[in-house]
Parts: C-alpha cells; structure tokens; sequence
C-alpha cells in the first residue's frame, strides 16, 4: 500500500475535464455553482484545456488549472480521438499537483474509454491509469452510495474470466487496503468487512461451485487472523438489505457487477467512484459521459457534488 500524501489542509481539490464532449464539464461547472466554489477549506479548481469550461461556466481565471489544449473542436456527443492527449494530460496535471501535495484531491470527470484507447490510450479505465501514473502496485475501486461501500475484487475484465482471475492473495490484499482506508479515510476504528461468495448460495458448501471453499474462505479466515471482523464469504443476493447492510461497513464483492448493481440501484443519482490503494485521495461521479445528454442543460450534477463532497472528507480525514 503507498504510503499518503499530506496536503496543506486549504489545498485546492482538483476536477479534471474528463471526456469534453460528454456532460463531465457541464457537471463540475453546476458542482461548482451549487458549492460556491469551494467545499469547506478547499476551493475547487477545473484542470483541462479552458475553452471546455468557458464553454460550461463562467468562473474568474483563478478557477482554472490550463493544461494540454484540445486537438480538434468540441462536438457535443461526439468524441474525438484526437483529444485523447488532451483529456490525459487533464489527469496527469491533477494527479502531479496532488503527489506534490498542491492539492488536497483529485475528482475525475468521467472519460469515454471507446475513443481514447483509438487515441492510444491503453488502459481498462481510471483505476488502472491511477495505479500507474502513481507507482502504486494495487488500486482498489470502491463505490459509495446509499449507506453502502462496495469493492470489486475484479474489475473491468469479462464475466468469463472471473472465477480464474480470482485468488486467496488477492481477496486478502484487496481486503487489507479496504481495511485501512475504512480508518484512515473515513475514521471508522474497528471496521467490518463482508466478503460475498461467487457462485449462488456462496456455493452451497461446495455443491454449486468451489470457489468459496477453496480460495473464499482461507483469504476470509486469513484476514481474520490480523484481529479484524470479517464475514463471508455471504451468498450475493441477500448481502444489500437494510439489517444486512448495517452489519458491516464495507463488503467486498468479486466482481463488477456484484458490486454495482445494489450500488447503482440505490444511490445512482449520487453514487461515487473512490480509488483506494493510492498514496492521493482520488474519487470520481459513478456514471458515464452521458454524450446523448450532452449540451441540452440537463445533466444531473448530484453525482459530482457528492463526489467533491467525499474527497473533502476523506482529505480532512487524513489530517486528523
């Protein structure tokens, strides 16, 4: 796990441009109208190419952080590859000013993966970038949203590829950093984890599959030896009601979807991205570009404010 960095506690957060043809931009500028520009000690400052958010907002200069220019004009809808260096660079920026610890957070607009990988971009999405450009060896995505924290143990591979991708060091690894994000970022002293099988019925004691029994189970048992509580592995389909959410504080899921759907079922209007594992707070709106909502005035900004709103937590956390 790396090892944090500390900002000064009035240290700007940080809201990359993300995809500029999407709704990315017109979300950080209605963010940053409903919060007066700053959120507690921390103001808030765009990151991309200006004319993105001239086009979004009319905040002072003092709001913007320029960097790469875009390539080709904003088409509302219609990315453009050839503003992959530009929508990267947006990040880059963000992301070198928060290691130097210029900046308290860094929230992430969302980008459309389809065009930048035909730009060369060559990773599966933030999370991975994230782990990359920080020299961080495991980036752990966690979603919050109506009462819930969720981690996939895989993330953004095929359905089809789970149940090999999924190992006993890996459950344990996942579930160390979820247990020390729980205290450092979000002061919860003696956190509970739950651990869902990944067969129906946790598998049925091995009668539906024997992933819990083999490779659940042990990581489960292993993380409880460090002295914390932990439970599962927990049959997925009765892990999300209420009396069941309030037994643990964060649930590890193994895959994608075992994790989004509850999340997104109750709390897609203001569920948020957070990346653990990160030596920077980083978290992000938990939707897409929208790009068929682009440019109508639409956007529902809900999902980015909540997401300033918890990077400025944990950042202040991180201080306590």
């Amino acid at each position: 796990m790396s090892k944090p960095v500390k900002a000064d506690p009035s240290a700007p957060i940080l809201v990359t441009m993300g995809e500029p043809s999407g709704i990315g931009p017109e979300v950080a500028a209605a963010a940053f109208a409903a919060l007066g520009g700053r959120i507690g000690s921390h103001p808030l400052k765009f990151v991309g190419d200006p004319q993105v958010f001239r086009m979004a907002v009319s905040a002072g200069s003092d709001a913007m952080i320029a960097s790469h220019p875009l390539a080709a004009p904003v088409v509302a809808g219609k990315p453009d590859p050839a503003n992959t260096r530009a929508v990267i660079d947006a990040i880059d920026t963000a992301v070198d000013l928060a290691m130097q610890g210029a900046a308290a957070a860094v929230v992430t607009a969302p980008i459309y993966k389809a065009s930048l990988m035909r730009g060369g971009f060559s990773f599966a999405g933030h999370t991975e970038y994230l782990a990359q450009i920080t020299g961080s060896d495991h980036a752990v995505m966690m979603l919050v949203g109506g009462g819930l924290r969720l981690v996939p143990v895989t993330i953004h591979i095929p359905l089809k590829d789970v149940a090999a991708k999924i190992a006993a060091p890996l459950i344990v690894e996942t579930g160390e950093i979820v247990l020390e994000a729980l205290k450092r970022d979000f002061g919860i002293a003696a956190p509970r984890l739950a651990v869902a099988g990944l067969n129906p019925h946790a598998g049925e004691d091995g009668e539906i599959g024997s992933e819990e029994r083999a490779l659940i189970r042990p990581a489960v048992e292993a993380l409880r030896a460090g002295g914390v509580a932990v439970a599962g592995p927990l049959p997925a389909d009765t892990m999300f009601f209420p009396e069941a959410r309030a037994r643990y504080d964060a649930a590890l899921c193994m895959y994608h979807d075992q994790a989004l759907i509850p999340l997104k079922t109750l709390a897609f209007w203001e569920g948020v991205n957070v990346t653990l594992g990160l030596p920077i707070v980083r978290t992000s709106p938990d939707h897409g570009t929208a790009l068929e909502l682009t440019g109508k005035g639409g956007a529902d900004p809900r999902s980015m404010i909540a997401a300033i709103r918890l990077a400025a937590q944990m950042a202040d956390a991180r201080h306590r």
